[in-house]
């Protein structure tokens, strides 16, 4: 089920409001596509994508790497945001003054002025993977909200409450959507369910999500 509905004709975005503090922007990154892919093939040639290991010791399904001033990593100590790549040795690629400006101007949209994002977890899903319903917890302002970007193969993401075991909304995202939460929303249990086969003609087969945080403690 997805929430209400409020669209602004002059801009072809449709906004939907998924509970106080949480808004999907349908399209919003439609214009921008293609330069956002093309920044993230070179990114990740600086940082490769991979699959993290969970503290528990299994394999996520999803591919991940960052850039920005810090990312964020899984092994088996935990979860946590680190300044440099640990495979590598190096640090994240810069965060592209494109994708800054993009997801301040998408948490403005929202309500959400002056968002600040220092950290940028590139996911990549292929058909099957999934991310299990989770809080996005690790950051040290909670403050600022999230900002997550689709691109790609279309996905159901699935929004909950402040509790796991809260109903969930199912929300198909698809191309260029752009979804935002903080405020009261800020630790809403969210999840991705398995990514269905398909073929994106600028994505092929995958989906790729970026979703922009603000990791560091406030100076």
């Amino acid at each position: 089920m997805t929430g209400d509905l409020f669209a602004d004709l002059e801009d072809g975005v449709v906004r939907e409001s998924l509970a106080p503090g949480a808004l999907v922007l349908r399209r919003f990154a439609l214009q921008e596509a293609e330069v956002f892919l093309a920044l993230l093939a070179e990114m990740t040639a600086q940082a490769p994508l991979r699959h993290p290991v969970t503290p528990g010791g299994r394999k996520m399904s999803v591919a991940m790497s960052n850039c920005g001033l810090l990312g964020w990593v899984s092994d088996r100590n935990g979860y946590c945001y680190v300044t440099h790549d640990p495979v590598s040795g190096l640090p994240w690629p810069l965060m592209p003054d494109v994708l800054q400006c993009f997801a301040r101007r998408a948490a403005a949209e929202a309500g959400f002025a002056d968002f600040d994002a220092d950290a940028c977890l590139i996911n990549r899903y292929e058909p099957g993977a999934r991310m299990s319903l989770h809080q996005d917890r690790d950051e040290r302002d909670l403050t600022q909200p999230i900002v997550s970007l689709s691109l790609g193969l279309p996905a159901v993401f699935l929004f909950g409450g402040l509790r796991r075991t809260d109903p969930v909304r199912r929300v198909l995202l698809m191309h260029g959507d752009v979804v935002v939460w903080g405020g009261a929303a800020r630790l809403c249990y969210h999840a991705v369910l398995p990514l269905k086969s398909g073929q994106h003609p600028d994505v092929g087969s995958y989906r790729f999500n970026l979703t922009f945080r603000k990791a560091a403690p406030v100076p």
